[in-house]
């Protein structure tokens, strides 16, 4: 007969989170696993079970961000690899990322490192439903994306402008009465939009509806039907919130490597990148956040942000925010103007606390 040991007995043999060890559970990675009522029993000879990283996930075509989104990391994650605390995957096992955005950080740790908690957030309903929906409901958004995709692709140039703002228009109708029964239809929306929009951009108007134009674009990868499964599985264990930055407080702890990504304190006027949103994020917003980050005394945190002296040398703004803290300067290719004088490599920002 065999002897059986409990999820918490397993947990601590193992050096794994509780939680850890009931998703190896449900996932049927433990063989002879029982429910003993509602609680999971492991045979007491079982072995931890390999990181299945390697054989679930394509490393060649890794997932990769499902959407656009002005201020993306993805071109300098090589650098921002390089910054990655000691003791991922291992001593650090849980990952918070309460600025996500598009994610390229978020996914690439997702493709790379096996976590016990990830958990992102952001103050963008809408994006924060595309998330959840490509999570739980990726069949059926994928059939509506193919919809779009086909109705796009198939027209004029004429014709692709006015369905997209026939799109565009519907949207707004959704998301003002957004609730559980139309999420569905506002993710595939927002994704079509985002994929055809202008520069990717997401800006609403004092109303709260959609504004951006049409983009230029004569073959728009709309559905990308082996990213979004995908990026649906590696978000099967990954908590989505919406809101601020300090939803993730309370979960982060020594254990946790925590980053922010915030929109960028604008270098120029008329700076390309950071222009989006110059108007929602000011310097207050940019102090509050750095007292926030000095707050998180136990966790490995990591932020992102422009670096003034780009364009003035003498601007210590983010030097004396973050005294103390590890001001990492890193080149980037980024444009300073909208007319793009500037265009090329650039210093950006890798703050750290370890």
């Amino acid at each position: 007969m065999l002897a059986y040991m409990t999820a918490g007995e397993a947990a601590e043999k193992w050096s794994i989170s509780h939680r850890r060890v009931i998703t190896l559970c449900q996932e049927n990675r433990i063989p002879d696993v029982a429910m003993l009522g509602n609680m999971w029993i492991i045979p007491k000879d079982a072995e931890k079970p390999v990181d299945g990283r390697t054989i679930r996930y394509d490393k060649k075509n890794p997932a990769k961000p499902f959407v656009k989104w002005a201020g993306g990391k993805g071109q300098l994650l090589p650098t921002i690899r390089k910054f990655y605390p000691a003791g991922m995957g291992t001593t650090i096992r849980k990952y918070c990322e309460p600025m996500v955005g598009a994610g390229a950080v978020l996914f690439d740790i997702l493709n790379t490192y096996e976590m016990d908690e990830v958990y992102i957030c952001d103050t963008n309903a809408e994006l924060m439903n595309a998330y959840k929906v490509v999570k739980e409901s990726v069949n059926q958004l994928i059939e509506l994306l193919m919809k779009y995709e086909n109705e796009h692709l198939k027209r004029d140039d004429e014709g692709r402008k006015e369905y997209y703002y026939q799109q565009r228009e519907q949207f707004n109708a959704e998301i003002q009465k957004a609730d559980e029964s139309n999420s569905l239809l506002r993710a595939a929306l927002f994704i079509y939009l985002n994929k055809t929009c202008f520069n990717g951009l997401y800006r609403v108007n004092r109303k709260g509806l959609y504004n951006v134009p049409m983009g230029a674009y004569k073959n728009p990868k709309i559905c990308d039907i082996d990213n979004l499964k995908k990026t649906s599985e590696l978000l099967q264990c990954v908590t989505i919130l919406t809101g601020d930055y300090t939803c993730i407080e309370k979960v982060a702890d020594e254990n946790t490597l925590v980053y922010f990504d915030p929109p960028y304190r604008p270098l120029t006027k008329t700076s390309e990148f950071t222009s989006y949103n110059a108007d929602d994020f000011n310097d207050e917003d940019q102090i509050k956040l750095a007292e926030f980050i000095k707050s998180l005394k136990t966790a490995k945190v990591m932020a992102s942000n422009s670096d003034p002296k780009n364009v003035d040398e003498n601007d210590e703004f983010f030097d004396d925010l973050y005294a103390g803290l590890n001001i990492n300067r890193v080149s980037a290719n980024r444009a300073i103007n909208s007319k793009g004088k500037g265009r090329g490599k650039i210093k950006e920002l890798l703050i750290t606390n370890y």
